[in-house]
């Protein structure tokens, strides 16, 4: 296994402190605090180790407080808020330098059979027909801040296929929309609570820059500031993470310095397997995009 693998799986394998107390580490990716997704996946991580019995993820709430230190580990504090007959409930503050920076809370559910029925994926072409992005060139790379430098280069966990690619570096103007095929680099253990977190994980990726694209603004710029504000996921079906996966995101709305982000997670088989949304801090400074 790679080390960027092994390292996400890491950062997900919590510390247990005491029954309902759980410490996490930080990984630095290219961004300037501790990334979204990392602090997502690990309150799930720490509440479904509280759960009882075979009651699975469906739902989970999220809101962003404070920027995380990637320097410091995160503690995670667990409410066991209910265990009823078929659901159980749990609330998560994660805490760093004493303040809580995370107020995240998740719904649990014994497997039960029932109506179905989704939305068909979008017809885009399939992962193998979407080309990776090529690197940036070395002249370009080098003349960027290490951070970026970081992000740019880094050897993530993730491959990303974008079906329409976008310069970061030099965006244009385009529809309020995208989809990006995505999988884990190697296999990993087929236990549904581990796929659960990193499917959170991963899931912070590409909703905030949805609600950039019509204005042709992106994270890069220094006049641009952007933030997760909350975040809301629900689990369908089942998945595997190191399978490919479509995410087709849009925005249908951007006011008052905030954007909202929708996104559709697919099977390749077409089948709809998670649901999120997501509200961020758009700011632009010295003028409107």
């Amino acid at each position: 296994m790679t080390s960027a693998v092994e390292e996400l799986l890491s950062l997900l394998r919590l510390e247990r402190l005491e029954d309902n107390l759980f410490r996490g580490q930080s990984r630095d990716i290219g961004t300037r605090y501790v990334f979204g997704g990392q602090v997502l996946g690990q309150a799930l991580s720490a509440a479904q180790q509280t759960v009882e019995g075979d009651r699975a993820a469906h739902s989970l709430h999220a809101y962003f407080l404070r920027a995380g230190d990637i320097e410091h580990p995160i503690v995670y504090s667990v409410e066991r808020t209910r265990d009823g007959g078929s659901f159980s409930v749990r609330r998560v503050t994660a805490i760093q330098h004493g303040q809580p920076i995370f107020n995240f809370s998740a719904s649990f559910q014994t497997e039960e059979t029932g109506l179905e029925h989704q939305l068909p994926m979008p017809s885009v072409p399939a992962p193998e027909d979407v080309k990776p992005a090529d690197p940036l060139p070395p002249e370009v790379f080098d003349k960027l801040p290490t951070k970026l430098q970081r992000w740019f280069g880094r050897s993530g966990p993730f491959e990303f296929r974008h079906v329409y690619p976008r310069d970061e570096l030099s965006p244009t103007k385009r529809p309020p929309f995208q989809h990006v095929w995505f999988r884990l680099t190697e296999r990993v253990p087929d236990d549904p609570p581990l796929q659960r977190a990193l499917l959170a994980y991963s899931s912070d990726f590409h909703l905030i820059g949805t609600t950039m694209l019509p204005h042709g603004i992106s994270f890069l710029q220094r006049n641009v500031q952007v933030a997760s504000l909350d975040h809301a996921m629900w689990f369908h079906r089942p998945f595997r993470v190191d399978e490919w996966l479509l995410y087709s995101c849009d925005s249908p709305t951007a006011q008052g310095a905030r954007g909202l982000a929708r996104g559709m997670i697919y099977s390749e088989d077409g089948r709809l397997v998670a649901s999120t949304a997501q509200e961020g801090l758009v700011r632009v400074r010295n003028g409107a995009a």
